[in-house]
């Protein structure tokens, strides 16, 4: 693998991990058909959007590639600091 392949897959990697530490929605499709007269038709559709919450482990490994020591941080100070990056992540999305 070239240094530019490596570096477009670790910026992939990096996006996803913050998309799953900063939380994000999906759109669901369902769909309900039967046969009707020897033809599939469609008989239900219903959309739905779910939310997924942010993932702290995710949070907690963007945050181990900071220079600060969080090994030593309790419960309590890494869920302070999850608020305080998901709050400037916010920020930075106006």
């Amino acid at each position: 693998m070239n240094k530019r392949a490596k570096k477009k897959k670790q910026n992939t990697l990096g996006e996803a991990l913050m998309k799953v530490a900063t939380g994000y929605s999906v759109e669901e499709v369902t769909e309900e058909y039967a046969e009707v007269d020897g033809e599939m038709k469609l008989l239900k559709r219903k959309e739905t959007k779910k939310d997924v919450p942010p993932d702290l482990k995710a949070v907690q490994i963007l945050l181990a590639g900071q220079e600060t020591d969080l090994t030593k941080l309790s419960d309590e100070e890494l869920l302070a600091e999850k608020e305080r990056l998901l709050k400037e992540l916010a920020e930075k999305k106006e």
